[in-house]
């Protein structure tokens, strides 16, 4: 199934809408749900509904679907929630980052995963521009996938989590990182350097992905391009911990409410030729390799392109496509 959320003047969560398979048609759902953030808060009771209205429109059962002439008419398909966890599940980008402001790796690296908490009051729409104030900040993208769960109780064990799991996003995590030094060196973690960041427009539920959603575990490229050129199309699977336990780490000591999105962090991969997922990682390589990071960070005018297609070659979650502008 996939869901998204129309723009609308009534309500900044969106109205909730069903979104064919082919992403060429959607039908209102706001008689089941006003919106994807409360349809999460009764997901067991509504969930059955849904899928039958995404039948329905597959099979071409429904009168009212609208076509998607673009989706700049949508919201992140969470346009705000409760909260967003993100995690740092690909080592290769942990070590690339640290190097590159000569941080030292913590010590359970491979055994306890690394998360903060980011500003999820309003996510940017996956077609709306990023405001920069200071080219200083140095304004960078980064590729991630992310979960939507329903309520995870305090202590949830990872293999339990994964139960939780209800729908699957990708993200543009935007990071300032500029700021991202001095924030640290203060020993109070990320804040000013963690800025809105954009969802796709669609959620999908993980049958969706079929084999490729595995052992909480997306196993398909992120496709981005940086002002319309390659850039990197790391595999997702290549996670340290699975979705099952960044969701466990994030509720040790607190239940999680329903509608909270858990980030896997910058998808990262070894193999050079997969390019990467953010400026910062390719920044670091340059430096390894020629002494100078010579990518600048992102600059006004700059775009950034983030899709995952399935074997099948189909867009599973639509685009996300921002341009940096002057706030």
């Amino acid at each position: 199934m996939k869901l998204a959320s129309l723009k609308s003047s009534q309500s900044l969560d969106g109205e909730l809408v069903v979104v064919s398979q082919d992403n060429k048609f959607y039908i209102s759902a706001s008689d089941i749900a006003p919106s994807l953030l409360s349809a999460m808060d009764s997901w067991e009771r509504l969930q059955p509904l849904l899928q039958r209205r995404y039948q329905d429109l597959n099979e071409n059962k429904v009168a009212g679907k609208v076509e998607i002439k673009n989706t700049e008419i949508f919201e992140s398909a969470l346009p705000r929630t409760w909260l967003f966890a993100d995690g740092s599940a690909f080592i290769h980008h942990i070590k690339l980052v640290r190097q590159a402001r000569k941080a030292p790796l913590p010590e359970t690296i491979l055994t306890v995963p690394l998360m903060y908490q980011g500003e999820s009051g309003r996510f940017l729409a996956p077609n709306e521009d990023i405001p920069q104030r200071d080219f200083s900040h140095g304004t960078d993208f980064e590729g991630e996938v992310g979960v939507i769960v329903d309520r995870v109780p305090m202590g949830v064990t990872p293999e339990d989590a994964l139960s939780h799991i209800k729908l699957i996003v990708i993200m543009n995590d935007v990071s300032l990182r500029g700021l991202i030094p001095a924030e640290l060196a203060n020993g109070f973690g990320f804040f000013q350097s963690k800025p809105n960041s954009a969802l796709s427009p669609f959620a999908v539920t993980p049958d969706e992905l079929g084999s490729a959603w595995n052992k909480g575990r997306v196993h398909l490229p992120l496709h981005v391009k940086y002002n319309n050129e390659f850039f990197g199309k790391a595999n997702a699977n290549e996670m340290q911990f699975h979705f099952g336990e960044l969701i466990a780490h994030a509720a040790k000591t607190r239940p999680l409410a329903a509608g909270s999105l858990i980030g896997s962090g910058t998808v990262s991969n070894e193999d050079p030729a997969m390019g990467s997922s953010c400026l910062v990682e390719k920044r670091t390589i340059e430096q390894i390799k020629t002494g100078e990071a010579k990518t600048p960070y992102m600059k006004v005018g700059d775009t950034v392109q983030i899709e995952m297609f399935n074997n099948k070659d189909q867009n599973l979650f639509g685009t996300i496509l921002q341009k940096v502008v002057k706030a």
